[in-house]
């Protein structure tokens, strides 16, 4: 009798391990082993750390005394106590962002290849530690094995129609890094307004960073608020937000808006455009259909020149140039720009986009760097329902190859193709992944279902596609908290889809675990929406 109730003992525990292999964490990681016992952090805990991991080491000290209310030391050595370290002789599978995590009676350990791999143990660590009615912290043993699926998880902030200030910036880069994501996408430029110090082009924040009023309900409302809108970045402040982005593994990836969505530039440099014609900061939101004069070499320059001093401003390897809903019309009105095309062998309007577009792709390349831009960069018409656009004609011209294409709208097939052919591919595509779009439009479980490899791939494409963005576009948040409101909690969506693989994603148990996530967000008085099902 004895020995029946041993198997059904084990039986039963055999069945709890695999009920428990889905933890609450967010992003859900790959492998994951509940085991027997548990770890009590105090104040008599040790945080021990070798140099190379002085700073995370730090990062978590701060964290556990600003959520937690412990106060750890930091030590040299040991083998009792939350232990970081950098393990070379780690499988490879693990790559640059990957790490363990042991957790028993005695001690926990994350470890990784990088100190990065580090930095998102110490995220799903936060996450494990459990407040006891004692006011114990208390950490459930556990053995975790986990690396992202993709290694482009980004979130866009859209300030060129509203600025939203360092502050807030900061708050979306502590949440963004609790959540694993690793690329913050700044659109800083538009015809809205443009948020970034150009020392050599002074009228940029001067004049092109302020509007008289602005449109405000939704598109052709009529309405406006009243009210003057403006703002910008110094390059101090850019600076310093790219700093503590860096703190947090999280690439900041700036978007100059070029050769179209320029009319906030041209307003500050009326030479700028194709047009030549004196113009405000545009009041309402849309298509402007004034572009950068691309057949000018003193406008060629200016864009250089803006983007020498984006260098120094952002480290990144990647730098978006935008290249979305050009206008060609200013173009085909233009004698002198007909006259350049038919001079070059330039048939399109689209073909006069990508011949700029490689020129400036090579200058990025140049110096060091690598463009980025939105589908329309690849000369395809994605456009043709909208009347202003449906005669444009396919460029003939082929678009550089070492170009990440971002895609945001058109058939799937461009994206499937685009990576067929070699580009990096970062899949956006809207109807799955823009924030600004209300919750009936895209609920959680369907931001949480989103796939950035298109179906049909063939499995050896799979690593152009790098991964996916969630764009916050504000022409209709003009404040922080509705910023707040369409972002939490679809972020934590997106989140999930970029790091956990396919097979170990449950809407269930993501539902579940989402619950902690929002009470740290009540806690934080982030104004997350409640209707999202």
């Amino acid at each position: 009798m004895k020995s029946i109730n041993l198997i059904l003992l084990l039986i039963s525990l055999s069945i709890g391990t695999v009920f428990s292999q889905h933890i609450n964490v967010i992003p859900q990681p790959q492998k994951a082993s509940v085991i027997e016992g548990e770890y009590v952090i105090n104040s008599k805990t040790k945080l021990i750390s070798d140099q190379q991991n002085q700073a995370n080491a730090s990062y978590l000290q701060k964290i556990l005394q600003d959520e937690f209310n412990l106060d750890l030391d930091i030590k040299n050595g040991g083998s009792k106590g939350i232990i970081l370290k950098v393990d070379n002789n780690l499988t490879d599978n693990l790559g640059d962002e990957g790490y363990h995590l042991e957790v028993n009676h005695k001690s926990i350990l994350i470890s990784a290849k990088t100190d990065k791999g580090i930095f998102y143990g110490i995220q799903t660590l936060r996450q494990l530690i459990s407040i006891e009615s004692t006011g114990k912290l208390m950490v459930k043993a556990v053995q975790i094995e986990d690396a992202p699926q993709f290694k482009w998880r980004a979130y866009m902030l859209d300030e060129s129609r509203y600025f939203h200030g360092e502050e807030f910036v900061k708050q979306m880069l502590d949440e963004m890094a609790l959540l694993k994501m690793n690329v913050f996408h700044w659109h800083l430029t538009d015809d809205a307004g443009w948020r970034m110090e150009i020392k050599k082009y002074p009228l940029l924040t001067k004049v092109g960073a302020y509007r008289k009023d602005t449109e405000i309900g939704t598109w052709g409302s009529g309405k406006t608020s009243g009210e003057a809108h403006g703002g910008y970045y110094t390059q101090e402040q850019i600076k310093e937000i790219v700093a503590y982005a860096a703190q947090r593994h999280i690439t900041v990836v700036p978007e100059f808006e070029m050769p179209g969505h320029s009319s906030a530039a041209i307003a500050a440099y009326p030479w700028l455009g194709t047009a030549a014609k004196d113009i405000d900061v545009p009041v309402k939101f849309g298509r402007h259909y004034d572009n950068y004069d691309v057949t000018k070499p003193e406008v060629v320059q200016f864009i250089k020149d803006v983007l020498l001093e984006m260098f120094e401003m952002f480290p990144s390897e990647v730098i978006h140039i935008g290249g979305d809903e050009v206008g060609y019309k200013v173009w085909e009105d233009s004698e002198h720009v007909q006259q350049y095309m038919k001079e070059h062998g330039l048939n399109t309007p689209a073909d006069l986009q990508i011949d700029f577009t490689n020129k400036i792709s090579k200058f990025i390349e140049q110096n060091g760097r690598r463009m980025m831009g939105w589908n329309e960069i690849m000369g395809k018409n994605i456009h043709q329902g909208f009347e202003e656009k449906k005669h444009d004609k396919d460029a003939e011209t082929s678009l550089a190859q070492n170009v990440i294409v971002h895609f945001w709208k058109g058939d799937v097939k461009l994206a499937t193709e685009a990576a067929q052919k070699g580009y990096g591919i970062v899949n956006s595509l809207h109807s799955n992944t823009y924030l600004d779009y209300n919750y009936k439009h895209i609920n959680l479980k369907k931001a949480y279902s989103f796939n950035p490899i298109p179906k049909g791939l063939e499995q050896k494409y799979h690593e152009n596609i790098y991964g996916l963005g969630c764009q916050m576009w504000s022409e209709w948040t003009p404040t922080n908290e509705d910023v707040e409101r369409q972002t939490f909690p679809r972020i934590a969506a997106y989140a999930e889809v970029g790091w956990t693989s396919k097979n170990r994603k449950d809407y269930d148990v993501f539902r579940k675990n989402l619950e902690s996530m929002l009470e740290r967000w009540k806690g934080l008085g982030i104004n997350f929406s409640t209707e999202f099902e």
